[in-house]
């Protein structure tokens, strides 16, 4: 059995997880409201405060799903109770951001300003410090979402392994190459 997928995930207070038909999972908390289709094969009970699953067999496919969909319920749970963050930081001479609402424009060496309409399901705020790298704050509930728009940033332009520059995630470790070495 998958050490992931035996795991039940525990509903906290505030917290409702309905399974309906089409074994579609919803979950509702304070800060919101997530769905999510689970395969037919796998089957989802919400007993005592939990939620388990299982499967009919020990194919590759169903041991796969048994813990993805464990998974993905328990991003759902943390989601509505706390919510996910994500933070980028532009590394570069002139790079910046800005955000109005929900459009974040970005100014990354490119001839053109980049604008990127940001998806109303998530926030997203932007600071410039004296001394400090821009930084892109995302935050929402829908885990997936978050790190596809965040994913979507960063690919725009990619830290590069010379200098540094680009769009990374705060914290993430870039590894770095020494450049040319000098002539004769």
């Amino acid at each position: 059995m998958s050490r992931i997928g035996k795991k039940p995930v525990v509903i906290p207070q505030g917290v409702t997880v309905t399974v309906g038909k089409d074994n579609v999972v919803t979950v509702k908390g304070p800060k919101g409201e997530l769905n999510e289709a689970i395969d037919r094969d796998i089957v989802v009970e919400v007993k005592d405060g939990e939620v388990t699953f299982g499967r009919p067999t020990d194919q590759g496919r169903h041991r796969a799903m048994h813990g993805l969909y464990r998974a993905l319920v328990a991003n759902m749970v943390k989601g509505v109770t706390d919510g996910f963050e994500k933070k980028l930081e532009l590394v570069g001479v002139g790079y910046k951001a800005a955000n109005q609402g929900n459009l974040l424009d970005l100014a990354l060496g490119y001839s053109h300003n980049i604008v990127i309409e940001v998806p109303d399901e998530l926030k997203v705020a932007t600071a410039q410090e004296k001394g400090q790298n821009p930084t892109i704050t995302l935050t929402g509930i829908d885990k997936q979402l978050l790190g596809a728009v965040a994913a979507k940033i960063r690919s725009l332009r990619k830290p590069e392994p010379y200098k540094g520059k680009g769009v990374k995630y705060v914290g993430e470790y870039i590894r770095r190459k020494a450049g040319k070495a000098a002539g004769k």
